[in-house]
């Protein structure tokens, strides 16, 4: 019976960390993300001792259950890239709605609303999941038209990363968005990930 408990707790505390790992962004804009570690610390936390038992399990008891399934989890935890698959899904189930946002803005049916932020928009309710941290895009006047980020994460200070649509085929500027780009993927079409920190 205390074997099976071992192997359930093993269980338990590996779905935890990979369900962590897929939904973080997700989490920390409820969350927050000064809440975020504690959350990460606890999760880790547990699946630690819970690894380490499993150890003492296997070396005690001959029982390779428990540990199997932590050795498992992270070689998945490694190999697995959670953040590219986590924006890949964004990207695919939101590009349509997205898209719709662009040719609002475009048409001008969507302006800046925000009067201290002359370059943002807050989106209205039903549009207000495509960007994270409060539902606002920021738009940016460029040569060919219009470029919008919307947020994937929004930090502190200067981190954010997002989804950028630019009218032209070239990449995005982190000068008309007042940030530096560390990181520039495209993804489909006048769409790149960007990510700023």
């Amino acid at each position: 019976m205390k074997q099976n408990k071992w192997f359930l707790l093993a269980i338990i505390s590996s779905v935890l960390v990979i369900l962590y790992e897929f939904f973080k962004w997700e989490i920390v804009d409820v969350i927050t993300e000064f809440m975020l570690l504690p959350l990460a610390f606890v999760l880790f936390g547990f699946f630690i001792v819970v690894t380490i038992k499993a150890v003492i399990e296997l070396v005690k008891h001959k029982d390779w259950k428990p540990f199997t399934v932590q050795v498992i989890t992270i070689a998945v935890l490694f190999l697995v890239p959670f953040n590219q698959i986590n924006l890949r899904v964004d990207f695919e189930l939101h590009q349509s709605k997205r898209e719709e946002v662009v040719k609002k803005i475009e048409s001008g049916e969507l302006s800046k609303n925000v009067s201290d932020q002359p370059t943002l928009i807050t989106l209205p309710s039903k549009f207000k999941n495509l960007s994270s941290g409060g539902g606002e895009v920021v738009v940016a006047k460029t040569s060919g038209g219009y470029s919008i980020l919307f947020f994937t994460y929004l930090g502190a200070m200067d981190n954010f990363s997002g989804f950028v649509y630019v009218p032209i085929h070239k990449k995005p500027s982190g000068k008309a968005f007042d940030a530096h780009f560390r990181e520039i993927t495209k993804m489909d079409q006048n769409w790149y990930f960007v990510s700023s920190y």
